[in-house]
């Protein structure tokens, strides 16, 4: 089969995904990416994609297809490994002249998508003439010649489990080496803050587990993780544990670590950049300067200053004169506000809250310790907290 290679301009265009499992998991953030309108029906979703449904960056119908989904689309996505239902998506879009990507069985579809690279703005992308495993090996192949050639690329161990830091957001702020091994996995257990978009680059028999936890929502447990991990790599398989920021930065890394090496399970440890630094300095805030800061807290706010389980000196971080960076503190930030307040740090310290940071999506609120709670009242996580004089350090308020 001949193929005609085309490049799509999804900018504000309605794409449907019909299914919200690993498959819709791995392709849909490629699509955001590119800006399209993504609709998705289906009866239940991930944990993955039903934050992204909560938060607005995508529509979910929690319903079956229906061929009338398909008007009005663009582009047409079948994530589902039913055959007769994939028929009968790709069947409505044929009769409307819609093309569409099928999942489940791609000589019945009528496009594909190919196996894609991505460095800064040039995105390389290989068809392989109907063997998706091919075209990996080809992208593979490119990929490496665009990387740092003094790097190492020693193949990874079978029977090993790889801890990734995946950076802030951004899938670009990944290290060279923890995107090689993201690349080399055969089992990716992925959380909800890590780069999603990276998924869209994984190689076609790779596993995606998705082990979301959704503030105040579905989340599975760190025992399930964990036994996810040892299970994977004790049947020879290559994992890799992709998470936000990095690993050892409340990301339950340590736990993890020590569940693998109770069954004998060997672990590599890929730092990554953390949000409680790379999310002021997208901001534009250094979390240290010379003259204003010479320390730096970063705390954990998942537990209220008032909870007796919570173990940070909130009154002590109150005495401070440097920069405190609050990590999940969204939900008990009038709490640690008023704590800090009463520490002893001013009212008027300045304070800002960068949501989503390093992402198309970033957002920044700029406030003082006494109105940050109030003014962050309706951003929903993630969020980073930063507060001191750090903050106008380099943009002076007004």
């Amino acid at each position: 089969m001949n193929l005609y290679p085309l490049g799509l301009k999804l900018d504000g265009l309605r794409v449907l995904v019909v299914g919200a499992g690993a498959v819709a998991t791995r392709r849909v953030p490629a699509l955001l990416d590119a800006g399209a309108e993504v609709v998705v029906v289906a009866p239940a979703a991930t944990p993955a994609m039903e934050s992204l449904a909560a938060t607005g960056k995508l529509t979910w119908h929690r319903r079956t297809f229906e061929p009338a989904d398909v008007d009005g689309a663009w582009l047409v996505q079948v994530a589902v490994d039913d055959h007769e239902a994939g028929n009968a998506v790709s069947a409505a879009a044929f009769e409307r002249r819609v093309f569409c990507v099928r999942a489940d069985d791609r000589h019945a579809a009528t496009a594909w998508t190919p196996a894609v690279t991505r460095h800064g703005p040039v995105t390389v992308a290989v068809l392989g003439g109907g063997d998706p495993k091919r075209s990996a090996a080809v992208r593979d192949s490119i990929r490496t010649h665009l990387e740092s050639a003094n790097e190492e690329a020693a193949e990874p161990a079978r029977g090993t489990v790889a801890l990734v830091g995946g950076g802030p957001g951004d899938p670009e702020l990944i290290t060279v080496r923890g995107r090689r091994l993201v690349a080399a996995a055969d089992v990716v257990v992925v959380d909800r803050l890590a780069p999603g978009l990276l998924l869209d680059e994984l190689r076609p028999d790779a596993e995606v587990v998705d082990a979301s936890k959704i503030p105040y929502g579905p989340a599975r447990t760190q025992e399930e993780i964990n036994a996810i991990l040892v299970d994977r790599a004790s049947a020879g398989k290559f994992v890799v544990r992709l998470k936000g920021g990095d690993p050892y930065l409340f990301g339950r890394g340590g736990e993890e670590v020590l569940a693998c090496a109770a069954q004998g399970v060997p672990v590599l440890v890929v730092p990554g950049v953390t949000s409680a630094l790379a999310a002021p300095a997208a901001a534009g805030i250094p979390v240290t300067h010379r003259g204003v800061a010479h320390e730096l807290v970063v705390v954990s706010g998942h537990l209220a200053p008032d909870n007796p389980a919570s173990l940070v000196d909130w009154p002590a971080l109150g005495r401070l004169r440097g920069t405190v960076c609050v990590l999940m503190g969204l939900a008990n930030l009038p709490k640690i506000a008023a704590a800090l307040i009463d520490g002893g740090r001013p009212p008027s310290t300045p304070a800002a809250v960068v949501q989503e940071a390093t992402t198309p999506a970033q957002h920044v609120v700029l406030a003082t310790l006494a109105t940050v709670a109030e003014l962050a009242a309706d951003i929903p996580p993630p969020a980073v907290v930063v507060i001191g004089d750090v903050v106008h350090a380099l943009t002076p308020p007004g």
